[in-house]
């Protein structure tokens, strides 16, 4: 950032800012006066601020009391906003939180929690409001996706979930334990008294100014009661196809099917490995104002603007197979199923695309080739699978090389010797046809941006299966899912492995990661 008189920046970087000098400054007055603390340099109290807002002279005040000359360097509010939400939440880890927690306060748990005020303003509540305050701001700062909390004997343990990967950051005395878990279950309008029964509910409040929805789980352990918080930024649903990590061939492929009128098109892969952000994309790519676009869903994570969403509710009746009958009286165009997990719901889902219907839904399923034999598995007709699947993206998320401290490394010539991983690679490449000679790779060293895990960040691996006449041949032979694959393999298909290794091979993540993430492909290619 420049200095002098009245200076214009377009950005606050970490280097400006002196974080000790926020905490003798109140986010909800920094924020109502739209003005960043940023460091005192030779007598001087530098704040970047907004031109023209009346926040201005509060800057003298501010500057009187720590006896410096007020120094304004000119941003637009966008920039200066941005430096609030960021710096201030770097304050106040889990673990300050607990050193400051006094024994006689342990119990301590507020009864109110007033919504949407951003959480980064409560600092001066109850001990366990702060605590529970302090995991929600450390786990977005670590991009976390899950925080877990969980009892055991003598001690209690929080971890979170990291780029797919959980780490311990907190374990704090065991008699909090009862007073942080119901905590919890206020925030989630949950029943604090009902502790035999696993419980479900949901929160939604500001964290840093952002707009997070956080799903809650429950259940009762011989220790207590476990809990686990999955963080969803409720913008999160505008990441678009080319966004995912697909290359252009197999992004292509995609979009080819997702023109059609009809069908039905499958994304499989275990919990958390993207499925359904994928479908968002793809309804985003294919919306318009003259398609009715309706989805039904266990929960709804993202709002699609234009689009129309059902939450499933059990209870009362709705489920993926009485909702999915109802959308058909709704003159749909296009239809997404959150999950396909019982005959009643996929003979729907069928049905629907034969009508003249584009469905797109999700299965739980190691491959692409298994989603087939797992409908049919299911109870499904052979000829109707045959006649109504268009495709199927299998898919994994594997953490990415972090961009501030990988380093190139260069695999051997050929013929000579390899480490193991990579001359698994060059077999891997040279079965797809590529010259896998003086391969260039990266590996993350570790640093303060990634945590020292060298990672950061995810993208995802897939394998992509076209229906084409072949396969539907083989489909209504009931042929299993390892000859599916193989002839699909042999018409051109990488599988989840091979692409991963073609991604190594550009330098986004290390074997160690798509060897985690897939497993031995037993089909046509040894890796």
């Amino acid at each position: 950032m420049n200095k002098g008189k009245d200076v214009k920046i377009d950005r606050i970087s970490e280097e400006d800012v002196e974080l000790p000098l926020l905490a003798s400054v109140p986010l909800s007055y920094a924020r109502g006066n739209m003005l960043m603390p940023l460091r005192r340099e030779n007598g001087d109290f530098l704040v970047g601020a907004v031109s023209g807002q009346e926040g201005v002279f509060a800057l003298f005040d501010l500057a009187r009391e720590m006896s410096l000359k007020p120094k304004a360097l000119w941003g637009d509010k966008a920039v200066v906003l941005e430096a609030i939400n960021r710096y201030y939440g770097q304050l106040g880890s889990a673990k300050e939180v607990m050193a400051d927690i006094r024994e006689d306060d342990l119990s301590s748990v507020a009864t109110e929690f007033e919504r949407p005020k951003d959480i980064l303003e409560l600092t001066e509540e109850a001990p366990i409001i702060r605590l529970l305050n302090a995991l929600l701001k450390q786990a977005m700062k670590d991009r976390a996706s899950d925080i877990h909390i969980e009892p055991f004997e003598k001690e209690l343990e929080v971890r979170i979930r990291v780029d797919g990967v959980l780490k311990k950051i907190l374990a704090p005395p065991k008699i909090i334990q009862d007073a942080l878990v119901s905590r919890v279950k206020i925030m989630a309008s949950l029943d604090i008294a009902e502790r035999r029964l696993p419980q479900d509910g949901r929160i939604r409040l500001l964290v840093g100014g952002k707009d997070i929805d956080i799903r809650v789980s429950l259940i009762p352990t011989i220790h207590g009661e476990r809990v686990v918080m999955r963080l969803l930024d409720r913008r999160g649903g505008s990441i678009g196809l080319t966004d995912l990590g697909m290359d252009e061939a197999m992004r292509e492929q995609f979009d080819g099917l997702l023109s059609r009128q009809n069908g039905i098109i499958l994304v499989t892969g275990p919990t958390g490995s993207g499925k359904t952000t994928t479908l968002y994309a793809a309804l985003r790519k294919i919306f318009s104002e003259e398609k009715n676009i309706v989805t039904i869903e266990d929960p709804v994570e993202y709002e699609l603007s234009g689009i129309g969403q059902i939450q499933i509710n059990p209870k009362v009746g709705l489920t993926f197979a009485s909702g999915l009958r109802s959308i058909l009286r709704q003159d749909p165009d296009v239809i997404m199923v959150g999950e396909i997990r019982d005959l009643e719901t996929a003979q729907i889902a069928i049905q629907a695309s034969l009508t003249g219907h584009l469905v797109l839904s999700t299965l739980h399923t190691n491959d692409a080739a298994s989603a087939i034999t797992r409908l049919i598995d299911i109870g499904v007709e052979p000829f109707l699978v045959a006649s109504s699947l268009a495709g199927v993206l299998a898919q994994r998320l594997v953490r990415r090389n972090c961009s501030y401290c990988s380093a190139p490394y260069e695999s051997a010539p050929s013929g000579a010797a390899l480490a193991p991983d990579a001359l698994i690679m060059q077999n891997a490449l040279l079965a797809q046809n590529k010259d896998a000679a003086g391969i260039k790779a990266s590996r993350g060293r570790g640093c303060e941006r990634c945590g020292g895990s060298g990672y950061l960040g995810r993208a995802g691996i897939f394998e992509f299966l076209d229906v084409v006449p072949s396969i539907r041949k083989l489909i209504t032979e009931r042929a299993d899912a390892k000859s599916i694959a193989e002839k699909a393999i042999s018409e051109g298909m990488r599988t989840l492995r091979m692409d991963g290794l073609l991604k190594v091979s550009t330098g986004l993540t290390t074997p160690e990661e798509v060897f985690r993430v897939t497993q031995k492909d037993d089909a046509g290619v040894q890796v």
